[in-house]
Formats: C-alpha cells, sequence, structure tokens
C-alpha cells in the first residue's frame, strides 16, 4: 500500500503501518492535553493505542497463517487508523477453507481476552473509571480487554469486507451456489450499511464513514465473485491478442509516441531482442516526455515489473492476479516461447460479448 512505513517482516509476513496512523496518535494527544489530563495519562493512553494495533495486527496473523495453512500466502499486512488488512494472494472458494480462515482473524482477539482476564482485579470503581481516551494503570487491562471483545463483534457484522460477511458467505455456499451466496451475503451486508450511515446522521459522523466502507466493499465482493464466475471454463488463450505493437529498449521514447498516435494501443511490450524486460503504458509515454525529452530510451523509462501469464492458465485466474496486482497489460507465454498479450479492457469486452451471445 502506498505512503505506508514498512515495520519489516514477521514470519515472512511483510508488515506495515500507513501514514495516517500518525493522525490517530496525534488525536489521542490532542484529546487528552486539551482536556487537561497530565502528561503520564497521556502516555498512558498513546501506549494503549499502539497496543490495541498490536492485537490488529496479531488478528490479522490469525487470517494470514490460517490462509497458509491452505497453501494461501499473504503479500503484506497493513496497519490503518481504521483496523488492519491482511492482502492474501487469493481468497479461499472452498467454504470450509473460507469459514476457518474468516474465523480466525477474531479467535486471536478471543484468546488475547482469555490471557488478559486472569491479570483482571474488576471492582465498580475500576469499570466506573474507564473513560475513553482517558487510560491509566487501574483501567488499562480492563480496557484492553474490552477492545479486543469488541473488535470480535465489530469484525463479526454480516458484511463485507467484514470477516462476519466471509463467515455469513460461507455458511451459505454449504447449500448454494457461490455466487448466490456472495449476492446474499453483500445485500445483507449493504443492508446494513445504509443503517450505520442513518445511525451516523442522526449522532455519531463516524458510523457514516463505516457505512459507506462496507456498501462499498459489499458492492465490490459481488462484482469480483459475479465476474470470476463468468470467466469460468475459459483460459487465456480464449483471450489473447496477437496482434500487438512491440518496442525496442534502444529505440528513443519517439517511437512510443508514433506508435501511440498512430494506433488504438494505449500499452506496449518492451523487448530486449527476442524476450520480453517490460511494458509501456500511455501515462508513462506521457511522463517520460515531460521528465526526459523525445530521445530517452525506452529501456530506460519502460516499467520492469512484468507478470507473466500463460496461455493454459484459466482466465478467471488471469483476471483476478490482474485485479490483485493492478496489471493493465501482460505478456502471455507458451512454454518459453511469447505469443501474445493481454489486458484488462480486452477481458472486459470478451465478457460483454459472452453475454451478448448467451442472452441472444
Amino acid at each position: 500500500m502506498k505512503y505506508s512505513l514498512s515495520l519489516g517482516k514477521i514470519m515472512g509476513i511483510h508488515v506495515q503501518i500507513h501514514w495516517t496512523f500518525l493522525i490517530l496518535i496525534g488525536w489521542i494527544i490532542y484529546k487528552n492535553l486539551s482536556a487537561g489530563r497530565t502528561t503520564e495519562e497521556t502516555i498512558f493512553a498513546v501506549l494503549f493505542i499502539l497496543i490495541i494495533f498490536v492485537c490488529v495486527i496479531l488478528h490479522e496473523f490469525g487470517h494470514a497463517l490460517a490462509a497458509r495453512h491452505y497453501g494461501i500466502e499473504t503479500r503484506g499486512i497493513t496497519v490503518l487508523p481504521i483496523g488492519g488488512v491482511a492482502e492474501l494472494t487469493e481468497i479461499p472458494e472452498k467454504p470450509r477453507e473460507e469459514l476457518i480462515v474468516a474465523l480466525a482473524g477474531p479467535a486471536v482477539n478471543v484468546i488475547i481476552s482469555f490471557i488478559i482476564y486472569p491479570f483482571l482485579n474488576i471492582t465498580k470503581e475500576t469499570i466506573a473509571a474507564m473513560q475513553w481516551p482517558s487510560v491509566d494503570a487501574n483501567t488499562f487491562l480492563l480496557n484492553l480487554m474490552a477492545v479486543n471483545l469488541w473488535l470480535v463483534l465489530f469484525n463479526m457484522i454480516p458484511a463485507f469486507p467484514m470477516d462476519g460477511g466471509r463467515v455469513l458467505r460461507a455458511l451459505l455456499s454449504f447449500r448454494m451456489d457461490r455466487v448466490v451466496a456472495t449476492r446474499i451475503a453483500a445485500g445483507i451486508g449493504q443492508f446494513l450499511a445504509i443503517g450505520f450511515v442513518i445511525l451516523g446522521f442522526l449522532g455519531n459522523p463516524f458510523m457514516i464513514f463505516i457505512g459507506l466502507f462496507v456498501f462499498l466493499g459489499a458492492q465490490n465482493e459481488s462484482e469480483v465473485v459475479k465476474t470470476k464466475s463468468a470467466l469460468q471454463g475459459y483460459r487465456v488463450a480464449d483471450v489473447l491478442m496477437r496482434d500487438f505493437s512491440v518496442l525496442q529498449t534502444h529505440q528513443p521514447i519517439q517511437a512510443a509516441v508514433g506508435l501511440l498516435l498512430n494506433g488504438q494501443s494505449r500499452n506496449f511490450l518492451v523487448m530486449e531482442g527476442e524476450q520480453p524486460v517490460g511494458t509501456l503504458s500511455r501515462d508513462e509515454i506521457v511522463k517520460a516526455l515531460s521528465q526526459y525529452g523525445i530521445d530517452v530510451p525506452v529501456g530506460q523509462v519502460m516499467n520492469t515489473n512484468v507478470t507473466f501469464l500463460h496461455a493454459e492458465m484459466p482466465l478467471g485466474e488471469a483476471w483476478q492476479k490482474m485485479q490483485q496486482y493492478e496489471i493493465e497489460f501482460a505478456p502471455v507465454m507458451h512454454g518459453y516461447h511469447l505469443v501474445g498479450v493481454i489486458d484488462v479492457e480486452n477481458i472486459a469486452e470478451f465478457m460483454m460479448v459472452q453475454n451478448v451471445t448467451k442472452s441472444s
């Protein structure tokens, strides 16, 4: 995720914190100081937030390690002010696997709460003293357990992209098609999201943000599953573009401008002899022109992060990979030989043709 500070790798998983997390820390300090609380109380509050997000990271590791058990890796975990995100390379499609992966995160928070409980000295005084964002030595652990239990309840809301939405979809998928299960779960999620927005307008503006987040997340999940299902049974070779423009690394960017202006292509494959080594998009061409002029070699400004697809790869899998890695254009290989290219626009056109063909 852009604009994030890397915290290194833990168990082979890259962990990073988004810069907006610093805004949350600043807000906590401001609220405490403006309320006239002492420096010690402010330090406790900041420490409390940091430990909460350690719990959030552990929650995401619950998902990541459960997914790893099923052969699914995690590209990274990012900490945001509203929680954490574990970027799995794919979502488990078998109901049992998705159920376990979805429940693994909240299960971690339950375990943390059980670990904290024996160390608590719960009295009427400590409960009465619980006042957020003020945290002191007497209420620290009680607040921490309460937040972990709240994280369980919040994440189990049956709405995408919450864990509860995936749990609901997994349970429904035991009895029905995954597309239908997703549509039902997404519909329930969007209904709840509208409720969150209404509550937000009645008194808590933060609920509006949560409602929009849930509504868009549910919509996106439904579209992803619907698209992947529509592509089922097709291969990359079925949408392969064999007629495409090629640039060599030694050519000036002016050559790329000529291809851009003289044709319909917006993405170009860059070759070193017979070997694909990069890609070049319209935006990258414009940027190169503004920075280096018309004589800069294509090889100096090309995108070297090339993802190779295979002609026999299932089209749904290729599309999902392109979505996850934000790839618009990729070379397609058959064995060690380049046989064509594929882009997201071509896949969209293929789907459009298929929909018209099936309905006629």
